[in-house]
């Protein structure tokens, strides 16, 4: 029995010892480099930003805070926001949403918006009258592709 003690108390002073060892390293200063600025000949970033989404805590809480931070702070060097989908329609209903994407396009974001999807709701000429860029956007989102953007959907 003391021998079955005298091996618990040794695995479990070397468990503290390998956790302390863990925490230490994980609260000690980060090794690794800092990003390396891009080189000026270098393709800018692009940003996509397909919003598809109908429900309204990701259009406030996640895809519009996240895609007019990217634009405002510059983190590339173009967005843009897609509304595709039930996020046209959520768009159209919603004053609070409204308020944020003219924001946005009045910072200088471009917003386009799928007509398929927003006249499947009868909601194109309110966003035409927002001012977004109502058209076909199968042919444009594949370009964006093929152009090297990055696409982030919510």
């Amino acid at each position: 029995m003391k021998r079955h003690l005298y091996l618990v108390a040794i695995a479990l002073l070397g468990a503290g010892l390998v956790g302390q060892a863990f925490l230490a390293r994980a609260q000690a200063p980060s090794a690794e480099p800092a990003a390396e600025p891009v080189a000026a000949d270098a393709q800018p970033s692009r940003l996509v930003v397909l919003w598809t989404s109908g429900d309204p805590d990701v259009a406030h809480r996640v895809c519009l805070m996240y895609a007019h931070a990217a634009h405002r702070a510059k983190w590339f060097d173009q967005v843009r926001l897609i509304v595709w989908g039930p996020s046209a329609r959520l768009l159209a209903g919603d004053k609070d949403i409204q308020a944020k994407v003219k924001k946005m396009m009045a910072d200088g974001m471009k917003v386009q918006a799928c007509v398929v999807c927003a006249d499947s709701y009868g909601v194109s000429g309110r966003l035409r009258e927002m001012g977004i860029e109502v058209k076909g956007m199968g042919k444009p989102l594949s370009d964006y592709i093929h152009a090297g953007w990055k696409v982030l959907t919510f």
